[in-house]
């Protein structure tokens, strides 16, 4: 429920997504006065759920619940009302025969399980390296696995570091919120108490108490969470007084990748293309997209692009993901299905002022910098958000549980019982 800003508050939380949301939620029975400033009109950051026409619905941020079976946004659903689809992802499995023979289906797949295989047995030996190093020469499905990490990291994966791919826990079990992600967590914030449209210029922690200077003028507070994505710390979008080098260092090696997402609506459906089915060719390149096709049944294929070539089409403008996946989708199935698809909505994470990107990954020899820009500052700034996380990041459940992280650090330094 949005409010006016105050003037004097125990805990100012900067973000209302799920870093932001998870603390406020773990401080609510702590009797500690608590706001959350929220730069956009509406919560939930990086996971927005829309309906762009009728009985299609559309998650342009994150959409599947990762490690379901440790995933505590699962519990949350469950005392919200919101079904759980507990139908397996389509990533692995081809849904039509078309343009990926299975022979070379599997060939491919069992190149990328050995990649993997290097890279744990790299990061065992202790790499923090570039992941690209790990691929083996010469072999022909070398620009796909590219790919895959640009759907999974953001990035290409010469800006990948080894160790910390592999500090990441994946249980995989993969669930979907049948209603949206976006729409669940929008839910889970109804009892948070929440400034929007606020933007956080500059944190003065130089006094006794901590001034907080917005576009709605200005707070103090004894504790601030911090929660905002790593590309704007990088940035100082928000600036601190002191400055913070380390925090901005650290924030500097852990960018966040682009991925995004179009949908399409499908004419026809029925026994053109499965429900939840997956395509993609075996183009032999890095610049290509991915698609599920049908999910939830609905009347629609979704498309998802990563790394640097779904920043081109950001920068291409609007229109360009979809023309790019029409133009997939029809090179996949035939010309004929060009006019059975009509986009209706898509995503531009990187050109979003207040993400400037999907999700972070730890640039090669930065693997450390995930404690490093978790870590408290006297006491009295906290950080947060998925970046953070030490075994979830990428994730909005990593990003929901290092916000309770930053919480409980926050009743330590004030000496309050935990919940």
């Amino acid at each position: 429920m949005s409010r006016n800003l105050p003037s004097n508050i125990d805990v100012a939380i900067i973000g209302a997504g799920a870093a932001g949301l998870g603390a406020a939620d773990a401080l609510k029975d702590s009797g500690l006065s608590v706001v959350m400033l929220e730069a956009r009109d509406r919560v939930g950051g990086r996971a927005h759920t829309i309906v762009p026409a009728p009985g299609v619905v559309f998650d342009l941020g994150c959409g599947w619940l990762h490690s379901a079976d440790r995933n505590s946004f699962v519990p949350v659903a469950g005392k919200l009302g919101f079904e759980i689809d507990k139908t397996p992802p389509p990533w692995r499995k081809r849904g039509l025969d078309a343009g990926f023979p299975m022979a070379e289906h599997e060939d491919f797949l069992a190149a990328l399980d050995a990649f993997d295989e290097r890279l744990q047995q790299a990061a065992k030996n202790d790499a923090d390296d570039s992941a690209s190093r790990y691929l083996e020469q010469g072999n022909r499905w070398n620009s796909m696995i590219d790919a895959i990490s640009t759907y999974v990291n953001g990035c290409e994966l010469d800006s990948v570091s080894v160790r910390d791919t592999s500090t990441y826990e994946d249980t995989r079990v993969n669930w979907r919120v049948r209603r949206g992600y976006g729409a669940l967590i929008a839910a889970y914030a109804k009892p948070c108490p929440l400034v929007l449209n606020t933007q956080v210029w500059r944190i003065d922690h130089s006094g006794r108490r901590i001034r907080i200077e917005t576009s709605k003028g200005e707070l103090s507070a004894t504790q601030v969470i911090i929660t905002v994505p790593t590309n704007l710390l990088a940035n100082e979008s928000i600036r601190f007084h002191p400055e913070l080098p380390a925090k901005v260092d650290a924030a500097a090696g852990l960018p966040l990748g682009v991925d995004d997402k179009v949908i399409l609506t499908l004419d026809d459906p029925e026994g053109m293309v499965p429900k939840d089915g997956n395509l993609s060719g075996a183009t032999m390149r890095t610049k290509m997209g991915t698609y599920h096709l049908r999910p939830f049944g609905q009347p629609c294929i979704e498309g998802f692009f990563g790394g640097s070539f779904a920043r081109e089409l950001e920068d291409a403008g609007d229109g360009a993901f979809a023309a790019q996946a029409i133009d997939e989708i029809a090179a996949l199935l035939g010309s004929g299905f060009r006019s059975k698809l009509k986009p209706l909505a898509e995503s531009h994470w990187a050109s979003d002022p207040f993400a400037q990107g999907a999700y972070s990954h730890a640039l090669p020899g930065h693997a450390g910098d995930r404690a490093a820009l978790a870590a408290p500052v006297d006491g009295r700034l906290f950080f947060a958000g998925e970046a953070t996380s030490p075994n979830f990041f990428s994730t909005a459940h990593g990003a929901r549980d290092s916000g309770e992280r930053a919480a409980r650090e926050v009743m330590k330094a004030a000496e309050l019982p935990k919940r």
